[in-house]
């Protein structure tokens, strides 16, 4: 029963561990209209992804209000904001391609008046994670040695 248990808690373990967090750093400069560096200063930031094309819907939106450091430089994680619509662990990203859209108020409102969109593009982690889908290896029994151990048989 001892035994029984800790392979219980063992494969409840894996499950918690693997998953990922449903955030995203981001990190930008940010200038104002005249091109000077917005240094030390809380902006307004609103952050939407888009699906299919720079122009697609809104599938997930959030703000943020975050502030510069002395280089102009911002830093926050995406779906950690104040969510207005979607919700980030709802994303079908597998369903084509996203484009995240940034606007920014340079006043630390919502008067946004910078606006950027770039595509998300993938991060060699993920890449190599098509390798790990497609390896074939699943656990198909756990045997209970008898001697404290246990073996793990996978599928090849």
């Amino acid at each position: 029963m001892k035994n029984l248990f800790s392979i219980l808690l063992l494969a409840l373990s894996f499950n918690f561990y693997s998953q990922s967090p449903q955030k995203m750093s981001y990190q930008a400069v940010v200038r104002n209209s005249s091109n000077q560096l917005i240094q030390n200063g809380m902006v307004g930031l609103k952050v939407s992804i888009l699906h299919g094309s720079t122009s697609g819907n809104a599938v997930y939106v959030e703000t943020h209000l975050p502030t510069t450091n002395e280089n102009g430089a911002l830093s926050i994680e995406i779906g950690n904001g104040t969510i207005i619509s979607g919700a980030f662990n709802q994303i079908d990203w597998k369903n084509g391609e996203f484009w995240i859209q940034t606007e920014v108020d340079p006043l630390g409102g919502n008067n946004y008046s910078i606006t950027a969109v770039s595509q998300l593009l993938s991060v060699p982690y993920s890449l190599n994670s098509e390798y790990a889908k497609n390896s074939g290896n699943e656990i198909l029994n756990v045997v209970d040695n008898s001697d404290g151990t246990v073996t793990f048989n996978f599928e090849n």
